[in-house]
């Protein structure tokens, strides 16, 4: 993992936080965050996996150590990109709140800037300690074309429209169900990750897509719960 970068002259570090389910990551949100680098003079991004994510609470999702291993894969050739286990080693439910209070704990000083995909920021004025989220963080939404996002009237928020949004997490594990290729949606590391452990295949064609030698992670306990009153913007993408 690249370690923080090191901002000279004591002002203070502007730290992109880009969470997510990240099952699979791919080019989408990788672009998104190297356009909100660029947009707001990032430092850094660090990139959350959610641990036990409660919107996916209706679909399996990918245990967690698959979906760390993955964006360290696809991150590890940017400088700027670092990849934090912050939700994955909490227990319980990835909640938006929690993972800015332990980020501004282990980072004081940094601003932070929390880039979420567009569908999540529509659904955070209605969460459970909304004004705190609003003090932690400065809220960036990113959009897909065409996507419509109504004003939120919020100088914490703002909107960014990134083309490569257009690439889905869902339409990637249909592809790879259905034996279709995601070269290029996804980085070339995280197609093969993919293959070598038979992600997103029924339990058949996983077992016979492993071939012998394979190290197997231990699976985890991953109990889900449903949508709450304090959400996370983090699994929504």
């Amino acid at each position: 993992m690249t370690e923080p970068v090191q901002v000279p002259g004591g002002r203070r570090i502007r730290l992109g936080v880009m969470g997510g389910t990240f099952d699979p990551i791919h080019h989408g949100h990788l672009v998104a965050a190297s356009e909100v680098a660029s947009k707001f003079g990032l430092d850094e991004v660090v990139f959350v996996p959610t641990g036990e994510p409660w919107q996916k609470s209706s679909r399996r999702v990918s245990l967690a150590e698959h979906r760390y291993l993955m964006t360290v894969i696809a991150t590890a050739s940017n400088p700027r990109f670092t990849v934090s286990r912050v939700d994955i080693e909490r227990p319980g439910p990835t909640y938006t709140i929690d993972t800015l209070r332990d980020l501004r704990a282990e980072r004081p000083e940094a601003d932070l800037y929390f880039i979420t995909g567009a569908d999540a920021m529509a659904q955070i004025v209605g969460w459970k300690d909304v004004d705190e989220l609003w003090s932690l963080a400065h809220f960036v939404g990113v959009t897909r074309p065409g996507h419509e996002l109504p004003d939120l009237g919020r100088a914490e928020v703002s909107l960014l429209e990134v083309p490569a949004m257009a690439i889905s997490s869902t339409d990637c594990r249909a592809r790879v169900a259905s034996h279709e290729p995601v070269w290029y949606l996804v980085p070339d590391g995280v197609v093969q990750y993919i293959a070598k452990y038979g992600l997103y295949l029924d339990d058949a064609n996983a077992r016979a897509a492993r071939a012998d030698g394979v190290i197997h992670l231990a699976p985890t306990q991953t109990p889900f719960r449903r949508a709450g009153a304090a959400g996370s913007a983090s699994a929504a993408w």
